[in-house]
């Protein structure tokens, strides 16, 4: 037990005179003097060449695309995120030009589809959606509408789909479980889809004597209600979008 105590304490010795001799000879000398960092760093930002001109230098000139943009689903998307540093194009108009995005890549950056992006984000598989095609043949850059109404829900909802395609639902129209206006497809934070609310909408495929479509008769599972899952809902442990037992 002695011997313990003694290595512990040499242990603790030896960190802290790592630390001591870390903050002497690698700690900056004016670190803290302003807070908890190099109080000389504020010089040397300072110092650095200005390269981003900001959205209001942008809209002394292009009105009418900033009001486009205000209006549409790129609001918040500063213009110096598409088109790059525009400072010297601010400066001198003529003589420098923003570039102007021309392809696809940058585009997908944010739409192309990706399974960490939030549900309900547009996004797209860029080798099936309009290949080779420019966004913009179809797309307004500044107010990015759909030229026409999605009539899947996958364009916003790909994570969902995919899920969906490898399971027992694959067959299942969105529908068939959710009422979808119009208008959700427009305006998604608007209008939302319904949700099944109790067990017995499960029931109406599932039940002992539910008639689900009859190309699937055969093979949807039945379910006594009376005695399988006690209180719980159906989807408290069965994802609805791939519910395969567990």
């Amino acid at each position: 037990m002695r011997q313990q105590v003694t290595r512990l304490t040499l242990l603790f010795v030896v960190l802290i005179g790592a630390l001591i001799v870390a903050r002497a000879f690698l700690v900056p000398e004016t670190f803290g003097e302003l807070g908890h960092f190099r109080a000389t760093a504020i010089g040397e930002t300072a110092g650095l060449e200005v390269k981003y001109a900001g959205r209001a230098a942008c809209a002394e000139c292009h009105v009418d695309v900033e009001e486009t943009r205000a209006a549409g689903r790129h609001a918040l998307v500063s213009c110096e995120a598409c088109h790059g540093p525009g400072a010297d194009h601010a400066e001198d108009p003529t003589a420098v030009q923003p570039e102007k995005p021309v392809g696809r890549d940058l585009c997908t950056l944010c739409h192309g589809y990706d399974p960490s992006r939030p549900t309900g984000f547009p996004q797209i598989d860029p080798t099936i959606h309009n290949p080779l095609q420019p966004c913009t043949a179809c797309h307004e850059a500044h107010a990015p509408e759909p030229p026409v109404t999605p009539e899947s829900c996958t364009g916003c909802h790909g994570q969902i789909a995919r899920t969906k395609a490898v399971s027992h639902h694959a067959l299942l129209a969105c529908t068939t479980c959710h009422t979808v206006e119009e208008e959700h497809k427009l305006h998604p934070s608007a209008s939302r889809p319904t949700k099944p609310a109790d067990r017995s909408f499960c029931g109406r495929c599932h039940a002992p004597d539910a008639q689900p479509p009859a190309d699937l008769i055969q093979q949807v599972p039945r379910v006594d209600f009376s005695t399988h899952g006690g209180h719980y809902v159906c989807w408290q442990c069965h994802y609805p979008h791939f519910p395969e037992l567990r």
